[in-house]
């Protein structure tokens, strides 16, 4: 089964051009290293919620826009072998800078139903 990556973040709004950009870059990375699919989100209806909600999750700022992506690999070996070279890859350097990372919420799940 496939593997999922997700990450949560808040970017300034100002910025989404330069994320776009970016994002594109990182994505090519992913994909030349192993990666099957990369998506990048950016938010439009996203709903406060009284207990928990995305904007508490990354403590978004007002002039912030909630961004969900996604990277499958073929599995978790595949992503285990290939992450270490996404990250020494060129394209992934100097991005530091876009937005505060300290507040990113990710994770790695395993791919238990896959219907397409």
């Amino acid at each position: 089964m496939s593997y999922l990556e997700v990450a949560v973040s808040a970017v300034p709004t100002a910025n989404k051009d330069r994320y776009i950009q970016e994002a594109g870059e990182a994505a090519a990375a992913f994909m030349a290293h192993g990666a099957i699919a990369v998506t990048e989100n950016w938010g439009d209806t996203i709903p406060k919620g009284e207990r928990t909600d995305f904007h508490k999750a990354v403590q978004r700022q007002e002039n912030e826009t909630i961004v969900v992506s996604t990277i499958l690999w073929p599995s978790k070996d595949a992503r285990d072998a290939g992450w270490p070279k996404v990250m020494e890859d060129p394209a992934m350097q100097g991005h530091g800078d876009l937005f505060d990372m300290s507040r990113m919420i990710f994770g790695s799940f395993e791919t238990i139903v896959d219907k397409r």
